[in-house]
């Protein structure tokens, strides 16, 4: 996948779809982030792991399509009609990713309790990158976690949803992010710790 990372990038292509999305180009940029926002958001409610790759990719091929000189009338309807393809794409490639939590359950990846009884330096590097998230992000992936075992963990987690109102699909993406987040945090922080640092 390219990705169009936040920013148009140059090239006829971004600049045709800056010039649709706002005639005014003083206020083209603006208007681009605030529909890449809209996309993300589209993504994001739909449960796909990663929203802003796939609103990137989304931009990306309707970039393509303009650069080719494909008549588009209404640019905002003919982005959502990729966006719902990217979407199955996504949805397809996260069919082959194993859920974290039948990694936990084997034994493949520890849960946070888990390390913090192992290896204590460990669970210092993931005590200080819990700290670094927004209050709101840490409470979020710590109830996540915590909410107990079986039948009382999918009920505390059905909460959890509710509370931030999103759907089930979209808590278990954005805590998935969370947790990739802590865990290079704490490989950032393990390396720097091996080298010597703090």
């Amino acid at each position: 996948m390219t990705k169009a990372r936040g920013q148009p990038r140059p090239g006829s292509g971004f600049e045709r779809l800056l010039a649709r999305l706002e005639a005014d180009p003083a206020r083209a940029e603006a208007e681009f982030a605030r529909f890449r926002r809209s996309l993300t958001k589209f993504f994001d409610w739909r449960g796909a792991h990663w929203p802003e790759d796939c609103a990137d990719e989304t931009l990306d091929r309707l970039a393509r399509k303009l650069e080719e000189g494909v008549e588009i009338l209404d640019v905002p309807a003919f982005a959502r009609g990729i966006a719902k393809l990217v979407l199955q794409e996504a949805a397809r490639s996260q069919e082959r990713l194993t859920p974290i939590d039948a990694l936990e359950a084997r034994g493949a990846v520890p849960a946070a309790a888990e390390v913090r009884g192992r290896d204590e330096p460990l669970a210092a590097h993931l005590d200080r990158c819990l700290e670094s998230l927004a209050h709101d992000a840490r409470t979020m992936v710590l109830s996540y976690y915590g909410g107990g075992k079986g039948k009382g963990k999918i009920e505390a987690r059905r909460r959890l949803a509710r509370d931030h109102r999103l759907s089930d699909n979209a808590l278990r993406s954005r805590v998935q992010r969370l947790r990739d987040q802590l865990e290079d945090c704490v490989r950032a922080r393990a390396a720097l710790a091996e080298r010597g640092g703090r």
